[in-house]
């Protein structure tokens, strides 16, 4: 299989946007002169290191509390008319009270020219939430029959030994929590099945989400996967099709959000992505991925229309602030900060990063990244800023919208710095023989460079959750959540001063 899948890395990678613009002198400048004020700031932060005192690198509080919900692309199915919980800076005391929108100052809101688009009422006759519109959402605890059945056909068809002569009354099938993209499942043979061979006895089955549904993001991930897999940097890949793949299930637990900011954990983990970034793979070298996929969520934003009156009055708020011209605005700022172009996973979060059962005593090769759907050649930046947004947020929650905000959670500035250092000493040789003064250079630059980008992870997950509200399945509260990403862009905008 891996044979025929590196066959196909000689055709023509379409999956990409077009490159991005080459941006004016002017943008250069303007940016360049903030850097140094971004910078200064940045090294102002108090850097305490106390989980229960985190003092943030000038990103001090990101996202704010949301309202209720917006967007959605195909079918408007269920959704709740609640407000994001959030997370105090104790453990996990959630509050249930709607929330009220976030004031922003007017320079935020939309104000015609250009990237102005049409009230989303035009043409379209507003209906009241009916009493349904309003029902908690429930997770399922078990799959359907119609996803048992083909998953029970996939994994007879695509395994081999047991799986061959298993009833489907003795198919065992599980869902797996945490998948926000995709949908995951545990596939297993019955314990009185024996072992013919050499084959699995548990797999991980996974069915694309509807945003990565096709033929070219299929072929992509798919070379990807088993090439990760033969250089033992992912699971092994067991079999592919149009719905998605089987894959090995690697004994482990995926980390907490509180994990994260371990300094054993998020060393390993600097380390991980150091040698992610240094690998060659056969694709488009043009870091096309992250402004060409932004410009084309941001199309179907903007194509999106809704008639319920909460998802109406969101997504109106959503627009009022101009979003094509702020992301003009980024790309500006982003195109005038330099950062290395690398191989980049591109969604570093808690739930992508395996602790291998066995190893959890251990100080090193303790972790596995997993789940490479969106990576690609794009900027180093992008995946740090990503990865440190991603302290602040908790997917765990089983209550709607099935997350949590805790703003205090953001690196503070030591530990960021500790995890450049790690990074820096896995990624560039010879770093520890440089003078003190030489290393924290490097860690400054990064500290700038990081924080920017971390814009990026916002604003690109805030447009990716407004599209998920309308077309995915998966009970989350895709639309709250996008309300918060962008809370958190403007936030941390405003501290970056930028």
């Amino acid at each position: 299989m891996l044979l025929q899948l590196k066959l196909i890395i000689s055709l023509p990678f379409n999956f990409f946007p077009a490159l991005r613009k080459r941006t004016s002198q002017s943008c250069v400048k303007k940016h360049g002169e903030a850097k140094a004020v971004t910078r200064q700031t940045l090294s102002s932060t108090p850097s305490s290191t106390s989980s229960s005192k985190r003092s943030q690198v000038n990103i001090s509080s990101l996202p704010k509390r949301l309202e209720s919900k917006p967007t959605q692309p195909l079918p408007e199915g269920r959704r709740r008319c609640r407000g994001v919980w959030t997370k105090s800076s104790s453990r996990v005391s959630a509050s249930g009270n709607l929330m009220e929108p976030s004031r922003r100052d007017t320079d935020r809101r939309g104000s015609g020219g250009k990237g102005s688009v049409a009230h989303p009422s035009e043409n379209n006759q507003i209906q009241p939430d009916s009493e349904n519109d309003c029902k908690d959402i429930i997770r399922p605890d078990v799959p359907d029959n119609q996803t048992k059945h083909k998953a029970y056909l996939w994994c007879k068809e695509f395994l081999h030994g047991a799986w061959k002569s298993i009833d489907e009354d003795d198919f065992q099938i599980s869902i797996i929590r945490g998948g926000l993209s995709n949908k995951l499942f545990l596939c297993a043979l019955p314990e009185k099945q024996p072992s013919i061979g050499d084959e699995p006895r548990n797999v991980l089955l996974r069915l694309y989400g509807q945003i990565l549904q096709g033929a070219d993001a299929m072929v992509l991930e798919s070379v990807m996967f088993a090439i990760l897999a033969e250089r033992e940097l992912g699971p092994k890949l067991y079999g592919i099709f149009p719905q998605g793949r089987l894959e090995q299930f690697v004994p482990s637990r995926k980390l907490s959000t509180d994990e994260l900011s371990v300094p054993g954990i998020f060393a390993e983990i600097a380390e991980k992505i150091a040698r992610f970034h240094g690998m060659r793979m056969p694709f488009n070298k043009e870091p096309k991925w992250l402004f060409g996929t932004m410009e084309k969520y941001m199309d179907q934003v903007l194509q999106l229309t809704f008639t319920r009156e909460h998802h109406l009055r969101n997504f109106s708020r959503l627009l009022s602030y101009n979003l094509p011209q702020e992301m003009d605005s980024l790309k500006c700022l982003l195109e005038s900060t330099p950062s290395p172009v690398v191989f980049c996973h591109n969604d570093l979060q808690e739930g992508n990063i395996l602790l291998l059962s066995g190893r959890e005593n251990t100080d090193r090769q303790r972790l596995m990244l997993i789940d490479f759907e969106y990576s690609s050649y794009s900027y180093r930046g992008f995946d740090f800023g990503n990865f440190f947004c991603e302290w602040t947020y908790d997917y765990t929650y089983d209550k709607f919208p099935f997350f949590i905000t805790n703003t205090k959670n953001y690196p503070t500035k030591a530990q960021q710095m500790h995890f450049f250092q790690s990074y820096l000493l896995e990624s560039h040789a010879g770093f520890e023989n440089l003078n003190e003064d030489d290393q924290l250079k490097l860690k400054e630059d990064m500290l700038v460079e990081v924080n920017r980008f971390a814009l990026a992870s916002h604003f690109f997950w805030g447009l990716w959750s407004i599209i998920q509200a309308k077309i995915s399945t998966i009970e989350f509260g895709y639309m709250e959540y996008a309300m918060a990403r962008f809370d958190a862009y403007f936030e941390l905008k405003k501290k970056l001063m930028v």
